[in-house]
């Protein structure tokens, strides 16, 4: 049983551990899509090349057809793959499509010799899942099922003899590029894996546990740049009086305050949600997708209240408070930096106005 589980966890889950995998599959969906656009790209510029070439090559005449649609569909693939999000489920049906293309070419190009063993379509069964990081699962159905469209297909057009002998081919290469993209995808995530570990650890801030200024500034940007995305907001929090707090109990306890901080924001990240601490007594919360102001005030008032409420001081009748400075992103910013001075702004107002626990950037004052 142990052996079958083992199998089994390198067929779904690529020799790693279920949640471990769910928090790299975006990674692999990201790969698969910068190696696929550049693929995408070949395809059409191959399939444009041999749809010219049956005007000229009387052979080739009787899949102009095919030629002309493969085109045609690597033509849509770019563009889609152009406007998709990086680790969109819709990207990774593209690439099954494309990958499904190129053995309906390889069956294309075997019927034309019915006397001959296939070639193409076996070079196909082995090379194509070496470049697609996803559960090896699905390429096992996805090879499986061209093979037996293969088998059926050529069952009426090829002589007996050479069906033989491509059935004899093709069951062992389907179970060999079946387990070829086994050991592919375990060996690229287990690469996938060191690397996320690298960057965690680049990426964290070691009093609190959250990230640090420089993930915080990547993810942002990269949140910007999305052509895709056009709403944000930021909220900027430091913590009132931490001076004092330093210099009334030490700088062990205002180490304490920043943890227990960065603690209470961690609790908030998901994926819609980015927390950070910025640098000193000052954090960062970043929430995607939105700009609605009531949102805004509710992420506010959580975080104010829950600070309040969770962060211990040694006399534990004093309360610890917070000043929130929050801006908004319209699709118009170029980089964080752009955002980030008005949150500074606002919270700066926020800052001066006791009775105000946030403030939110007037827009009219940029």
């Amino acid at each position: 049983m142990d052996i079958i589980g083992k199998i089994r966890n390198y067929f779904f889950y690529c020799g790693i551990e279920k949640d471990e995998y769910n928090a790299l599959k975006k990674d692999a969906y990201i790969s698969n899509f910068k190696v696929w656009r550049i693929l995408h790209v070949l395809m059409a510029a191959a399939f444009g090349i041999l749809f010219l070439s049956s005007f000229f090559v009387s052979a080739m005449a009787v899949n102009r057809s095919f030629y002309l649609t493969a085109f045609v569909y690597s033509g849509i693939a770019i563009v889609c793959f152009f406007l998709l999000k990086k680790d969109s489920i819709i990207a990774q049906f593209f690439i099954y499509l494309s990958i499904s293309v190129l053995f309906v070419f390889g069956c294309m190009l075997a019927q034309n010799k019915p006397d001959y063993p296939s070639v193409t379509f076996i070079a196909i069964l082995l090379v194509a899942p070496m470049f697609m990081i996803d559960k090896p699962f699905f390429m096992t159905i996805e090879l499986c099922a061209a093979t037996a469209v293969f088998l059926i297909w050529m069952h009426g057009i090829k002589t007996p003899e050479a069906w033989q002998v491509d059935l004899l081919n093709v069951i062992p290469f389907t179970i060999i590029g079946c387990f070829l993209n086994v050991i592919a995808n375990s060996i690229r995530i287990k690469e996938f894996v060191l690397t996320r570990q690298i960057r965690i650890q680049k990426d964290t801030d070691e009093l609190t546990g959250i990230s640090n200024k420089g993930a915080l500034t990547r993810d942002i940007n990269e949140y910007l740049n999305d052509r895709t995305t056009d709403k944000g907001i930021m909220l900027l929090l430091d913590c009132d009086h931490f001076k004092s707090i330093n210099d009334t109990y030490g700088h062990d306890v205002g180490d304490s305050v920043i943890r227990q901080i960065g603690q209470f924001l961690g609790k908030l990240v998901n994926n819609d949600v980015i927390a950070s601490r910025f640098g000193g007594d000052e954090f960062v919360v970043f929430i995607k997708g939105t700009n609605d102001l009531n949102t805004a005030r509710k992420f506010a008032d959580e975080i104010a209240n829950g600070i309040s409420a969770n962060v211990q001081l040694p006399e534990k009748d004093k309360k610890i408070t917070i000043s929130i400075g929050i801006s908004f992103y319209k699709g118009l910013a170029k980089n964080y930096s752009e955002i980030f001075n008005r949150s500074d702004m606002a919270m700066y107002k926020a800052k001066a106005d006791p009775n105000n626990r946030y403030c939110i950037f007037d827009e009219s004052e940029s």
